[in-house]
């Protein structure tokens, strides 16, 4: 049986950078963000936990790209899926040719980690963790009075 390749990484961390958004020729948009993340380490010389900032490059395209460049800002925290990609390119300098690589990631979504309003309240520095998406408060409204589980059919149990 042969093996399955699994290729998926999932970030969270803060942009360093506003997007950059691209429209492509074939009519494509895409937009460009650089993510940093901090891995604590400890200090070898003084012993002390220290943050390491880890930078990645994050590819978005379509809608969701032109929503990041919409809504997004230096600073916000987000969270990212998606799969690593990487490409090689030769670079001219005065030295020569120079062969260049890097790995980025191409994102399947990305989700806002916090808001504007929280960003600018200033603190921590970090994210607030939020969804993006509104909560309908019908699915949490109360039982109505006098209501038992043990007042529903057999037929309404769902296994």
């Amino acid at each position: 049986m042969a093996a399955s390749n699994i290729n998926r990484v999932i970030i969270t961390g803060n942009l360093t950078a506003d997007p950059e958004l691209r429209s492509l020729p074939s009519g494509n948009s895409l937009c460009k963000l650089r993510v940093a993340c901090n891995t604590r380490r400890k200090d070898g010389a003084s012993g002390e936990w220290v943050d390491k900032p880890n930078y990645f490059d994050v590819t978005v395209w379509g809608a969701q790209g032109e929503n990041c460049a919409k809504y997004l800002a230096k600073g916000r925290g987000v969270a990212v899926d998606g799969r690593l990609e990487w490409r090689e390119w030769e670079q001219d300098t005065p030295e020569g040719k120079k062969k260049r690589q890097a790995v980025d990631i191409i994102a399947d979504s990305v989700q806002f980690l916090s808001g504007p309003r929280d960003d600018a309240s200033g603190g921590q520095g970090g994210f607030t963790p939020a969804s993006d998406v509104p909560t309908d408060s019908s699915d949490f409204a109360a039982a109505p009075a006098g209501a038992s589980p043990a007042a529903a059919g057999e037929d309404d149990i769902p296994f």
